[in-house]
């Protein structure tokens, strides 16, 4: 009985983690290739719902498949834990990673 009760106690603080997101607009700002980047995201019913980039630096053909692959990643997975950067474009996807995890630190 222990055992399922820790069980169910784990899978309620999982799912709280990952839907732990005031609703609202957020911004964050990550390194690029050769600046900064600054997204938008947008959180409704707890979740990511969208998630924009606002401003670069960056060659804007690099920057693209960033943003055609991992941002539905971001949004379905709710984070950018398991996003896998795009190879090519590594530091631009490491900045938009940084910045959706700096505006979603404004989100808790």
């Amino acid at each position: 009985m222990k055992k399922i009760v820790l069980l169910l106690a784990s899978i309620g603080l999982m799912t709280a983690a990952q839907a732990a997101y005031k609703d609202g607009t957020y911004e964050g700002e990550g390194d690029g290739n050769h600046g900064k980047i600054t997204v938008s995201v947008d959180v409704k019913g707890g979740k990511i719902a969208n998630v924009k980039v606002l401003k670069h630096t960056e060659t804007d053909m690099i920057i693209q498949a960033p943003i055609d692959n991992m941002i539905p990643e971001i949004v379905k997975k709710n984070g950018v834990d398991g996003v896998e950067t795009v190879a090519g474009a590594t530091n631009s996807s490491k900045g938009i990673q940084q910045a959706v995890k700096k505006a979603l630190a404004k989100a808790q």
